[in-house]
Formats: structure tokens, C-alpha cells, sequence
């Protein structure tokens, strides 16, 4: 033996001892690494002393390191065998169905963002007396142009903005002839209508869609006025955003309304301040103006009206309509209009109804 070693029975009881208290398979690994390694290991050392021991006992010391070489592996195999066993038990009770538990409700779905603000602004509208109407997304010039008072040289007719089919019909650019539809097929007045509807248009950047969502309205009464107008619209912006959502109105053009105007509503990321609430700076949304555009409205057209045979020294009306994307990216912060149409479940789990 050498001088100051432990004994190879005192090494097989300190090895029962550790086996003993391993309980996982990261502690058998230290364990085994500690008597076999073959730098550091027990084993190897007591191998190693085997030059320090005096000839005449070198034979039993020799014989003394076989059966505590035996010993550990052995030990080592059956503690293996055990790890196993106590692993298998292990993942039989996390498998067992306990019947006392309460049932999982199975994972849902949740709405599209587009989904949710489209329901929320006929909500909105169905609180004023309006109803929703529908009409076919493959339309003929008729409709989509002609009563519409759009002239035959306007861009909106040419290929670079309006698909256009073989037969001459063509897929619409707005909700509006649902509009005229409803006007020709009328039975009495008056007429309050939103028009919701997939719309299509030539265009395709970060902000535009060939296809997009839109929601257009229509009111038709005896007496009505650009008052009538923007108290309806400031009304539903102050309901749609929030009741402290500023609204103005600056004069434009639509072919079918006359006077004309585009709806901007305060920026709802600076607050309508111009300058980013991250970091400082401009606000990129808005371009620093702290205004956004938001819809466009007006007073229908006199010829408008008299081409669906309403007759406008009777009766007048307003016309508005606005983009569900648009507006479901600036509710959600949403970048790019692209994303609305990926299907990405990690976007969609973010919007909740």
C-alpha cells in the first residue's frame, strides 16, 4: 500500500456510499467520471500507486484494485439499471390521465385584425340607423364609373389603376356601386347605409394592396347638410379611436361629391404633437405633421342623385368611405399593409376582439 492511501475496501465502501446518494443522470456521470476517468479517476490513481507498493505486495495490492475495479463497475451497471427504471416510473406518472382534473379547453383561434375593426365599425353604425349593404365585386363600368360622374378620360378608367377583364366588366375600385345599386333599387327614402367589401386597385407598396377592405356610407334625406356630415364622422372616429381623437376636415375632390373633403384625425402615436414618443424626433408616422388621413366624405353630387332618379332639389345627401386596412394598422401599430395578408399566427394571437 502506499504510504497514506486509503485501502481498496475502504475505496469500495466510500464508492457504495456515493452510488447511493446519486439520483439523476447528471450525478451519475460526476460519479463514474471520479472512479474511471482516465486522467483523474480513482481507479487510474490506485493503478498509478502500484510502483510505490513494495514488491512482495504487489500481488495484493494488485488483486485488491481487480475486485475494487469490479466493484464500481458493477455498482456503476447497477446504478445505471436503477436510473433507468426510476426514469421509465417517472414518465409513466407524468403520462397518467388524472380524472379528477378539470378538462383543458382546446386551443382557438382569434379573429383577423381587418375581422375585428370591420365588425367594430358596423357596430358603430348600427347604433345610428344604418344597415349594411352588399352588392358583386366583378361590376360593369355603369356602376363603378358612369353614375358615379366619373368622366371617360379619368385616370381611375385606365389599366395602370383599375384590373380590368376580358369581357369588359372589370373588378371594382370602391364600395360605391353598392351605392348606386341601392339608390336605383330603392322604395322609399331615406337611405343610411354602410357598404362594406373587398375593393381592388393597381397599386402595391408597404401602404397599398391590389386588394384591400373597405367601408363606405351613404345617407339620403330631405334636409341634410355638411353639419349633418361631420357630426356623423366626428361621432364615429371619437367612438372607433377615442373620445379625445381630434378631427378636421380639409377640402378635396371626389368626382361624385360635391364639396369634397379628406377626414385626418390626430396622430395616435405622438398624440398629434409631431415629434416620436421613443427617443425624441419626428414622428415617422405622421411625417412630424401630427395629422393622419383617415377617410374621404362629401355631399353627394346633384347628378348623382338625378342619375338614380332621387331628385336633388328634394333631397340631399352625404357620401364617406375609409380604409379597414388603414385603419387596422394604425389601431395595432401595424408596419406593413403585407402583414395583414401572411396569415402569421404570431400577429394574429396579438389582436384579440
Amino acid at each position: 500500500m502506499p504510504s497514506g492511501a486509503a485501502s481498496p475496501a475502504e475505496l469500495t465502501a466510500r464508492f457504495a456510499a456515493e452510488a447511493a446518494a446519486v439520483s439523476d443522470r447528471l450525478g451519475y456521470e460526476g460519479l463514474r467520471l471520479a472512479w474511471t476517468g482516465r486522467k483523474k479517476g480513482i481507479l487510474r490513481a490506485m493503478l498509478a500507486g502500484m510502483k510505490d507498493v513494495a514488491p512482495q505486495d504487489r500481488r495484493e495490492y494488485g488483486q485488491a484494485v481487480n475486485e475494487l475495479k469490479r466493484a464500481v463497475e458493477t455498482g456503476l451497471e447497477a446504478l445505471a439499471q436503477r436510473l433507468a427504471e426510476e426514469e421509465k416510473a417517472a414518465a409513466r406518472r407524468a403520462a397518467t390521465l388524472d380524472v379528477t382534473l378539470p378538462g383543458r379547453r382546446p386551443a382557438l383561434g382569434s379573429l383577423h385584425p381587418v375581422t375585428v375593426v370591420n365588425r367594430d365599425i358596423e357596430a358603430i353604425f348600427a347604433e345610428m340607423g344604418y344597415s349594411v349593404a352588399e352588392g358583386p365585386e366583378v361590376e360593369d363600368d355603369y356602376h363603378n364609373f358612369e353614375a358615379l360622374n366619373f368622366p371617360h378620360d379619368h385616370p381611375a378608367r385606365d389599366t395602370q389603376d383599375t384590373f380590368f377583364l376580358n369581357s369588359g366588366a372589370l373588378l371594382r375600385t370602391h364600395t360605391s356601386p353598392v351605392q348606386i345599386r341601392t339608390m336605383l333599387a330603392r322604395t322609399e327614402l331615406p337611405i343610411r347605409i354602410i357598404c362594406p367589401g373587398k375593393v381592388y386597385r393597381n397599386d402595391n407598396d408597404l401602404r397599398h394592396s391590389p386588394m384591400f377592405h373597405q367601408i363606405e356610407g351613404l345617407a339620403v334625406a330631405e334636409g341634410i347638410t355638411v353639419g349633418d356630415l361631420k357630426g356623423t364622422l366626428e361621432a364615429f372616429i371619437h367612438r372607433l379611436f377615442s373620445a379625445d381623437t381630434g378631427v378636421r376636415l380639409r377640402p378635396s375632390f371626389f368626382p361624385f361629391t360635391e364639396p369634397s373633403a379628406e377626414v385626418d384625425i390626430t396622430c395616435p402615436f405622438c398624440g398629434g404633437s409631431g415629434a416620436s414618443l421613443q427617443g425624441g424626433g419626428a414622428c415617422g408616422v405622421c411625417s412630424a405633421t401630427g395629422w393622419m388621413e383617415i377617410l374621404g366624405c362629401g355631399m353627394v353630387d346633384p347628378r348623382v342623385l338625378a342619375e338614380c332618379g332621387i331628385d336633388p332639389d328634394i333631397y340631399t345627401g352625404f357620401a364617406f368611405g375609409l380604409g379597414v386596412d388603414r385603419v387596422a394598422m394604425i389601431r395595432y401599430g401595424i408596419p406593413n399593409i403585407r402583414m395583414l395578408f401572411e396569415n402569421d399566427e404570431r400577429l394574429l394571437r396579438q389582436v384579440q376582439p
